[in-house]
Order: C-alpha cells, then structure tokens, then sequence
C-alpha cells in the first residue's frame, strides 16, 4: 500500500505542476479558482508522499556513510541558496533561468546520496526528474526570457547565510521526526 499511495503521490505532483504547461486552455477557463485546485492537488500529493514513503519497505542498496552525510548537507546549502530569492537578487546567478527547479533537483540529487532504498528512488528520483522535465517545459513554452537586473554580492552573501541558518533549522526537525541530518 506505502508504494501505491508514494507513487500516486509523485504523479499527483507531476500533474498538478504541469497542468498549467500541459492543457493552458483547461487551466485558463477555471480561471481563479484553478489556483485553489492546483494549491489542494499540491498539498494532496506532498501527504500522499509522505504517508507513502514511510509505509513503503524496498530493497536497500547503500546507507549514510560520514562522507556522503557532509556531502549531502553541503549540497543542502545549494539546494536552500537556490530556492531562495538569492539568485535574482544578487550577483553571482542572476542569468540563471530556473534557480528555484536547479535547487529543487539539487535537493533530491543530495537526498539520493544517503537514501539508497527503492522508496528513496521513488521519491526523490521521480522529484528530480520531474524538475528536470519541468525546465524543459517551460522553456519550450516561453522560449524567450531575460535575466533580472545584475544585483549586489551582499545579496548573495545574506542569502547563503540564511540558507546555513535554514539547514540547522531542518536539520533539527529532520533529527526531531527521527531522521538525523547531522550524522
């Protein structure tokens, strides 16, 4: 049942993202109350994930190991600096088209590198090349694109240092619901 409910949950996600991408005359005609829809069918898929993943037992090919848990962590502070406004606001990655899917994928590369079970490849592999997928979408869909304005490096900085605080935040919470994130 974990399996069902974690792979319902990540098509779940796939469909909901790239509705809008995929039939833009049916999301047009529902007009505002598609962004309700979308909101519900994200928020249906992220519990369906979570209750799948912690119910699906599969085949375990590597663990956490001290190395691939810095690593990870590491990582971490990309995938967090990514998501953030950072690179829009500041100077270093302000060309980049899709900073927030980058850090999205960036999550669930780190994620794979300590979670080596069949669940693991489910949802964090099926997450990552959605994001993939997602990109790829968007540009075709809106080929043209121009950059924001160039913006201070201390942008950059502030936003990196908050992506540090953010990852002990999480970190605690993961240590928190049993997962630790600090080895």
């Amino acid at each position: 049942m974990g399996f069902v409910l974690l792979i319902l949950g990540v098509a779940l996600w796939w469909a909901a993202h790239l509705f809008k991408r995929v039939m833009p005359d049916a999301r047009a005609q529902m007009g505002d109350r598609g962004k309700g829809l979308v909101a519900l069918a994200i928020a249906a898929s992220i519990l369906l994930m979570i209750f799948g993943y912690s119910m699906a037992d599969g085949a375990f090919f590597w663990g956490r190991s001290p190395a691939m848990v810095g690593i990870n962590n590491l990582l971490m502070v990309f995938a967090l600096y990514f998501t953030s406004p950072g690179p829009s606001k500041g100077a270093l990655f302000y060309k980049m088209r899709h900073p927030m899917l980058t850090g999205f994928l960036i999550w669930t590369v780190a994620h794979l590198l300590v979670n080596g079970d069949v669940p693991s490849f489910i949802l964090f592999g099926g997450l990552g090349v959605w994001a993939v997928v997602e990109m790829s979408v968007i540009n075709k869909a809106e080929p043209d694109w121009t950059p924001p304005e160039k913006g201070e490096i201390k942008k950059d900085a502030i936003f990196v240092a908050a992506s540090v605080v953010l990852l002990v935040v999480i970190g605690y919470i993961h240590t928190w619901l049993g997962a630790p994130a600090f080895g």
